[in-house]
């Protein structure tokens, strides 16, 4: 049976139409591969890209876009709402089919390997690839973003796994690793505070927050959603604070149990939950669970078919805010 893995690389570039393509033609080149779908943002200046197709397709098309990303993308001059560390910020592969995980690392190491020592980019495994678990962590990684790499790169314990242990000033460096399947999902806010939406984020995640106690030790006051990373921002082309989340695992914490978990804490803060939007795709089986919840959360009639349920996700999450769901081209089992 055909072996299928999916690669989501975040490239720090959401607004120039086309560098965006230029990026993607690169990738639906490429034999064997499905680009399945392409997600820039400005407010974040950030393009989320999801392909999908044979192990070796897979990496030889990250490989040309990545490479590519570092052709056009000037992180000099890059700036975004979204936490960035380069042209390629991060590039996880995920097992879909008939391919485990420790296989999933291989190829992500081989990617990896190929990116540092042919390319010349700085390389950080994370997840599953890193054997390291203090740095196995995205955001650990890239505390310090761009503008603070130069010096962290330098510094013990912080020598890339692959490639020159000197930032490049152009392209930055980059982070490639396996992971499992991860949604990321933005919650809207009717305020443009971002104050209270990082309260809220700081509230919900799992890492929680950090209170400096009057004789200068810390208390760390955990979060109330597991497998749920989470930062606050404004976004000025919506004109709203959103809380911006990263679900790793949505079988611990599912997307409409985080929905109601963040609309509980913005009340708190005397705001209100005007809606979210995904970030590249979902499993189908995601938004089928969310269905049912807010069917029985509104006491619906139970007999509702596949595509019923879905409406009721995107419509009780507001997932049509902004721009209307497509749910052929967000749900990654219908692409496929």
């Amino acid at each position: 049976m055909q072996r299928i893995i999916e690669c989501v690389p975040n490239f720090s570039e959401g607004v120039n139409t086309d560098t965006i393509n230029s990026i993607a033609h690169q990738i639906s080149g490429v034999a064997g591969v499905k680009l399945l779908n392409v997600d820039p943002a400005k407010g974040a200046n950030r393009t989320v890209m999801t392909f999908a197709g044979e192990p070796e397709g897979v990496i030889e098309a990250a490989f040309l876009a990545i490479k590519k990303a570092g052709e056009l993308i000037d992180m000099r001059t890059q700036t975004g709402e979204h936490p960035r560390m380069g042209a390629t910020d991060v590039c996880p592969l995920i097992p879909i089919s008939n391919i485990s995980m420790a296989q999933t690392v291989a190829y992500a190491n081989k990617l990896a390997n190929r990116v540092g020592n042919e390319l010349g980019i700085p390389v950080y495994l994370y997840e599953y690839s890193q054997p390291d678990k203090r740095r196995s962590n995205l955001s650990i990684i890239r505390e310090g973003e761009y503008e603070g790499f130069f010096k962290k790169i330098t510094a013990p314990g912080w020598e890339p796994d692959f490639g020159p242990r000197q930032m490049d000033a152009k392209r930055g460096a980059t982070v490639i690793g396996a992971r499992e399947i991860l949604v990321a999902y933005n919650i809207n806010l009717n305020t443009a505070s971002t104050q209270i939406a990082h309260s809220i984020a700081q509230a919900v995640r799992e890492t929680g927050k950090a209170i400096t106690n009057a004789d200068g030790s810390k208390t760390h006051i955990p979060g109330t959603l597991k497998n749920v990373k989470a930062i606050g921002w404004f976004i000025k082309e919506y004109g709203k604070a959103q809380v911006s989340m990263n679900l790793t695992n949505i079988n611990v914490s599912p997307i409409h149990k985080v929905f109601d978990e963040v609309c509980n804490r913005a009340a708190d803060h005397n705001v209100r939950v005007t809606g979210s939007e995904l970030i590249g795709m979902i499993p189908l089986q995601a938004l089928l669970d969310a269905g049912k919840y807010f069917l029985q959360k509104q006491q619906l009639p139970q007999t509702v078919n596949e595509a019923g349920l879905i409406a009721i996700a995107v419509n009780a999450m507001g997932l049509n805010e902004f721009s209307p769901f497509d749910a052929d081209k967000r749900i990654i089992e219908y692409q496929l």
